[in-house]
C-alpha cells in the first residue's frame, strides 16, 4: 500500500506496546518457558502476581510511545525508508539497499548483535505487460502479472475468453477451455477463500488446456486497481502466463459472457525469472539479563512487491517490531530473555527468508519462548491472536489485562503467519495482531 497519510502515534504505538508487553512480561518465569504442559517451577497465582507488578512499567511504555518523545517515531523512520528506497521486490537492488540501510539504522540505534544472515531468494521481474480486449469492443485493461509467472511470446497471446466463477465450474466446462484464456470472476467472501484462485488459478486452467489465466483481484473493494501477489506452478503441469485484472473488468466480462458475447483478448507479458539472488535476513537483539540463550522473537518482512512502496505490507510491521526494541532501550529496561528482532526477506515469495532462518536455527527451537510477527497493516488493534497451550493462554490473558487503559485486551485463537508457522509447528507459542473488520491472513 502507498504511504499516503500520516498514521497517528496512537495507531502505531498501541501496536508497539502490545508487542513489547507480550515480549517483556512473558519473560517472567524462572528457567524454561512457562507455557509448557508440564509442571511449572512456580504456581500460576505467583506468575499472575508478578505480572500485575508490571503495571507501572506498562504505564511508562504507554506514556513514552503515545505521548512522549517516541510518538510518531516509527512513522517517521518508515517514511524515510520508503521515500528513499521505494519498492523492495525480492532479488532487486532496492531490497538490498533497504537491508543495508536497516543494518546501519539498527546499529545506530544502539541495539546489540546487529548482523545479516545470508539467504538465497527468488529473482523475478514483471517486465512490460498489457491486455487489450479486441472483441466485442476495444478496451485496454489494467493488469498486474503474478509473481513467478512466465511471460508470453513477444507477439503475445490472442485468444477467446472463457469466464468462470469457480474451480468447479472450470472442471464442468473443461472441454470449452482448451486454447482459450480463462478469466476467473470468483466472488469475494473472504481473503483466504478468494486467494486460492490467485495461487492455483494458472495450474487449474493449464490442466484443461488453457493458454493463459486472468484472475479477478483478491479484494473486497476496487477503484479499477489490479492487485499482485505470488502464484505457484505445479510439477507436471504446463506453465502458462497469469495475471490479475480489476474487479470491474472481471464483472464486465462475466456480464458479456452471460449475454452470449464472444470475448477476445490480446495478452502480452514480459515476465521473466532469473537465478536465485543473494540476500539477507536482518537481525538485532537486546540480550537477556538472566537467560540470554532463551529467545523472544518479534518480526516483520522488509521485502515488498514492486508496484507500491511496501509501506503497509510490510514496512509498518517491520518498523513497529524495531520500535518495540527501541522502547525497551529508551526506558533502560533489560528483559530476562533475549529479545530478537528479525526483518525477513522474500516473504512475498512464500516465506523464503524465514524458511531458511528456521532451517538454520531449528536445532535450538526449544530455546524460543515466543515468536511474533506483524503483517496485517498498522491499524488500531483490538488484541492478539495466539497459538499455544492452555497455561500459556492464561498467562497471555494476564499480560493483556495490563492494556486495559487503552482497551486492547483480547486474546483470540489460531494465531499464525507465513514467517512463523515453522515455529508453531514445533510447538512454540506465537501471537499476531487482530484488527477490527480485518480477515486474518499472514
Amino acid at each position: 500500500m502507498i504511504l499516503g497519510r500520516k498514521l497517528t502515534g496512537k495507531t502505531m504505538k498501541f501496536l508497539l506496546f502490545i508487542l513489547f508487553s507480550v515480549v517483556h512480561l512473558l519473560s517472567l518465569a524462572s528457567g524454561k518457558a512457562i507455557y509448557g504442559n508440564g509442571p511449572s517451577q512456580r504456581t500460576l497465582q505467583e506468575v499472575k502476581e508478578e505480572i500485575a507488578r508490571y503495571g507501572d512499567v506498562a504505564k511508562s511504555i504507554i506514556n513514552l510511545s503515545v505521548y512522549g518523545k517516541a510518538q510518531n517515531r516509527s512513522y517517521e523512520r518508515l517514511a524515510l525508508l520508503v521515500d528513499t528506497v521505494g519498492p523492495r521486490l525480492s532479488g532487486s537492488k532496492n531490497l538490498e539497499k533497504a537491508i543495508e540501510i536497516m543494518q546501519q539504522n539498527l546499529k545506530g540505534d544502539g541495539l546489540e548483535n546487529v548482523h545479516l544472515e545470508p539467504v538465497k531468494i527468488p529473482h523475478w521481474e514483471r517486465g512490460e505487460e498489457s491486455a487489450v480486449m479486441l472483441e466485442p469492443r476495444i478496451h485496454k485493461m489494467a493488469i498486474l502479472g503474478l509473481g513467478s509467472s512466465i511471460g508470453t511470446p513477444p507477439e503475445g497471446i490472442t485468444a477467446e475468453v472463457l469466464v468462470v466463477t469457480s474451480f468447479d465450474e472450470l472442471q464442468r466446462r473443461g472441454p470449452d477451455a482448451e486454447g482459450k484464456i480463462v478469466v476467473y470472476n470468483q466472488p469475494y467472501t473472504n481473503y483466504s477463500a478468494a486467494v486460492q484462485y490467485r495461487m492455483e488459478g494458472a495450474v487449474e486452467a493449464a490442466k484443461v488446456g488453457a493458454l493463459a489465466s486472468l484472475i479477478r483481484s483478491v479484494a473486497s473493494f476496487s477503484i479499477y486497481s489490479p492487485h499482485t501477489g505470488i502464484q505457484e506452478y505445479q510439477n507436471g503441469v504446463p506453465k502458462i502466463p497469469t495475471a490479475c485484472i480489476t474487479v470491474e473488468d472481471a464483472e464486465m466480462m462475466s456480464r458479456m459472457a452471460s449475454h452470449g458475447n464472444r470475448i477476445v483478448i490480446q495478452l502480452k507479458m514480459g515476465a521473466k525469472s532469473y537465478p536465485d539472488a543473494d540476500s539477507f535476513n536482518t537481525v538485532a537483539e537486546i540480550t537477556g539479563s538472566k537467560y540470554p540463550e532463551q529467545v523472544v522473537l518479534v518480526s516483520g518482512h522488509l521485502d515488498s512487491w514492486d508496484v507500491g512502496q511496501g509501506a503497509m505490507d510490510d514496512g509498518g510491521g517491520a518498523f513497529i517490531s524495531w520500535e518495540a526494541l527501541s522502547l525497551i532501550k529508551d526506558l533502560g529496561l533489560r528483559p530476562k530473555r533475549t529479545l530478537r528482532l528479525v526483518l525477513w526477506t522474500a516473504e512475498e515469495q512464500g516465506g523464503i527468508g524465514s524458511s531458511q532462518y528456521y532451517q538454520l536455527h531449528k536445532a535450538n527451537s526449544s530455546n524460543y519462548s515466543l515468536v511474533m510477527e506483524s503483517d496485517l497493516g498498522t491499524f488500531l488493534p483490538s488484541g492478539l491472536k495466539f497459538t499455544g497451550s492452555d497455561s500459556a493462554r492464561i498467562i497471555m490473558e494476564e499480560v493483556m489485562s495490563l492494556l486495559k487503559p487503552i482497551n486492547i485486551t483480547q486474546v483470540l485463537k489460531a494465531g499464525d503467519g507465513t514467517d512463523i508457522n515453522f515455529w508453531i509447528q514445533d510447538g512454540v507459542p506465537d501471537s499476531c495482531e487482530k484488527f477490527p473488520g480485518k480477515k486474518r491472513w499472514c
